[in-house]
């Protein structure tokens, strides 16, 4: 394994990616130590532990934990992953859009380009909704050191400011490093805050937190997250592989084709993209939550509070909407990434069919009769990873549902209010570090045995990785 890994270094261009990158993600986690000025470090830590298990522990993950130190990164990749949702979207709806897309290299830059400015304006939007929380909840006034009509637009400033630097740094990493830049961010947050959570759980169970959790349960919950990380991995690898046959044809004086070889389908093909675009989509009104508007507060509201409590984490209504978000994103990415009657056109024109389908619309109905299959698993197996950790985190609060809500009254504790796990064990973290981890292995690998180096693993395991962002 240290000879795989030196062989790294002794390639110029990717010891050169490799360092880029390392080089980057320094500049990202020093980034992560400055503070928004204005800012009383103390009240914010205490308000983020009072509210440990709602959704600003979603909200703080994917900003690697600067939201709850409301540093110059506070907002994260966050901005730019709703604007490529947003984008997505249009490309499928808005006709103009998709045909701009159809033109090649030009017409993704253009869309590029609209993509920042409307992650600019959706930084602009959501620091102004934080700027307002801070300063309008009942210990606003204690979190802010300076006047409000100075911390509003110095907070809008800084928070936009580094959201535009993030978007930066992971195109550069994307275009001048290894891996995918914006997962890397993502991925180096996480990572990061694991010692972290490992010591928050070891001093729970020294203080005996829970209660009734033996240690034998403590080790019982080690093995079920070593479990659920090998399930990751197999599921992430797994594949549908469907058989294709080349025909035999004369090109001048030589005979081509006659091979047989297979397409492969992922089980999730979309990687943690749905989990990500559902969890960005639900915990957009955590933001505005908390925010006093013109005196008005929306969580006193009559008719906004009960629908803000009820799209809470561990309540029925947030985890169905998460279960149809995830399978809904699962569709909706993998009819982006993969066009089945673009596949069957080539294999047509390059004389390969599947044994026993007649080539063109027909093998394109059964390549999309797989797929829908396929991605329906897929994202059963998404939801099983979000939803269990969502168990040991904060619990399913079955007793809120309406009229049936007693009968539920005598389920365990732990299943009702959870055990309180950090979310650096959340299902939706694993998926992103495993996910990521692989992904970029498996780019090293391949600048490895494109020079005719060994890979880190053997050829009967090649790791597979996902499609990024």
């Amino acid at each position: 394994m240290f000879e795989k890994i030196a062989n790294i270094f002794k390639i110029p261009d990717l010891r050169k990616r490799v360092l880029f990158t390392l080089g980057m993600l320094a500049v990202y986690r020093l980034g992560s130590h400055i503070p928004t000025p204005g800012i009383n470090a103390d009240m914010l830590a205490q308000f983020f532990n009072q509210n440990s298990g709602s959704a600003l522990g979603l909200v703080d993950l994917f900003s690697g934990g600067n939201l709850r130190k409301l540093t110059v990164f506070a907002l994260g990749i966050m901005p730019y992953i709703t604007a490529s949702i947003i984008f997505q979207l249009l490309t499928v709806i808005y006709e103009p859009l998709a045909k701009l897309q159809k033109e090649g290299e030009l017409g993704r830059r253009k869309i590029t380009q609209w993509t920042r400015y409307v992650t600019v304006l959706l930084g602009i939007v959501q620091s102004f909704a934080i700027a307002l929380t801070l300063t309008n909840t009942s210990t606003g006034q204690s979190m802010v050191t300076i006047s409000r009509a100075a911390f509003i637009p110095l907070c809008v400033i800084t928070l936009t400011s580094g959201t535009a630097f993030i978007m930066w740094l992971g195109e550069q990493i994307t275009e001048r490093g290894i891996g995918n830049g914006m997962s890397l961010l993502i991925f180096a947050g996480i990572v990061v805050g694991l010692p972290k959570g490992i010591e928050n759980l070891y001093e729970k169970v020294r203080d005996n937190a829970w209660g009734a959790l033996t240690p034998i349960a403590v080790v019982l919950l080690v093995v079920g997250m070593i479990a659920v990380v090998a399930f990751i991995v197999f599921v992430e690898r797994s594949e549908r592989r469907i058989p294709v046959q080349y025909a035999k044809r004369i090109v001048g004086r030589k005979m081509m084709g006659g091979q047989s070889t297979h397409l492969p389908l992922k089980v999730n093909s979309g990687g943690v993209m749905p989990v990500i675009f559902a969890s960005s989509i639900l915990s957009a009104p955590l933001l505005f939550s908390g925010a006093h508007i013109f005196g008005y507060s929306l969580q006193d509201s009559s008719f906004f509070g009960p629908i803000l409590r009820a799209l809470a984490p561990g309540e029925p209504w947030y985890e169905l909407l998460q279960m149809v978000a995830i399978i809904f994103f699962a569709y909706f990415y993998i009819s982006i990434v993969f066009r089945p009657d673009d596949i069957a056109d080539n294999m047509r024109k390059y004389g390969g069919f599947i044994p026993g389908i007649r080539p063109g619309k027909r093998t394109a109905d059964f390549i999309n009769d797989v797929l829908t299959r396929i991605t329906l698993v897929g994202a059963l197996y998404l939801i099983i990873i979000t939803i269990i950790p969502q168990l040991l985190i904060s619990g399913i609060h079955f007793n809120h549902i309406w009229l049936i809500g007693s009968v539920f009254d005598h389920l365990p504790t732990w299943m009702t209010n959870g055990l309180g796990v950090n979310f650096y064990f959340g299902g939706t973290s694993l998926l992103i570090v495993v996910g990521v981890a692989m992904d970029t292995v498996q780019q090293i690998e391949s600048q490895l045995i494109m020079r005719h180096y060994d890979g880190f693993t053997p050829k009967s395991g090649r790791i597979r990785g996902r499609k990024s962002w």
